[in-house]
């Protein structure tokens, strides 16, 4: 599988020198599959780059797989242009959590006085799946989802294909349980051994003074998950609307010491739109 990031930014979306590296786009990723078929994880703005990239490529038919309806992972789909199309077919995959139903949480961002073009008025041919419970297929990969420790609930998922196994846990509060959500030991053992986990790692220790219980974690106990794991590859993910592209760099090699340190032979980055990787 092929993953690109076209989003690593968390809460809003930022502009400005100093992210330009990293990007200013909350949270898309892309999965192509070995037979090249398109899953996307969640409709961040960043999205929206990526529809138009889909659309220069003549495809018409996506999986979108959802994490939760926070407003930095959905923000972004009114703006997704194959939408607006004839002819797309688009599967949405998630849990409603606290909403009436998986469309709900799409059509309520198009409803006035909120956005001018209205849900009923898409092109595209749209079909609802639930993603709560238990192990489900799409195309050559197989998803696993996991409850997060996130306000209002989340889901963490595991993408296994051709043996390759990639673990994405974005806003997920390692050391604070939220209502639904796991201890610590749950998402080692769910991130055992992977190949690729990408984890929300949003704050610095005196930063989670104040934002404690907001949902999101400490970058050194993100990076002691994938350590306990036994991960091969670690992603810092939802960068902080605030971090520049210089202190997302002391972020990684303050990682890279820690890592050092322990003799481990992980490898740690921050990811940044664009980016690719290939499992």
């Amino acid at each position: 599988m092929i993953i690109t990031c076209w989003g690593s930014r968390g809460s809003v979306p930022v502009s400005g020198r100093e992210y330009l590296r990293y990007g200013g786009d909350t949270t898309c990723l892309e999965i192509r599959t070995k037979d090249d078929d398109i899953l996307i994880v969640d409709a961040g703005t960043g999205i929206r780059k990526l529809g138009n990239k889909l659309l220069r490529e003549n495809r018409q038919n996506y999986h979108i797989i959802f994490t939760h309806a926070h407003w930095d992972h959905i923000l972004g789909f009114p703006f997704f242009k194959p939408i607006y199309v004839n002819g797309t077919s688009l599967d949405l995959h998630g849990c409603r959590f606290a909403q009436s139903s998986v469309k709900d949480i799409f059509s309520k961002s198009m409803t006035p006085p909120y956005f001018p073009v209205n849900f009923g008025d898409l092109k595209a041919d749209i079909s609802y799946h639930g993603a709560c419970n238990g192990c489900f297929e799409i195309s050559s990969i197989q998803v696993t989802p996991i409850l997060l420790n996130h306000p209002n609930q989340g889901i963490g998922y595991k993408f296994v294909e051709g043996g390759k196994s990639f673990v994405f846990l974005t806003d997920n509060e390692l050391f604070y349980k939220h209502p639904g959500g796991l201890d610590f030991g749950d998402y080692v053992e769910f991130s055992a051994n992977t190949d690729l986990l990408i984890h929300d790692s949003e704050y610095t220790e005196e930063e989670y003074k104040m934002t404690k219980g907001w949902g999101h974690t400490v970058y050194k106990d993100a990076l002691r998950l994938a350590l306990d794991a036994n991960v091969k590859q670690f992603g810092l993910f939802h960068h902080n609307q605030d971090r520049s592209d210089v202190a997302l760099d002391e972020i990684v090699e303050d990682c890279h010491g820690i890592i050092e340190g322990q003799n481990a032979t992980l490898q740690c980055f921050a990811v940044y739109a664009g980016m690719e990787i290939t499992l």
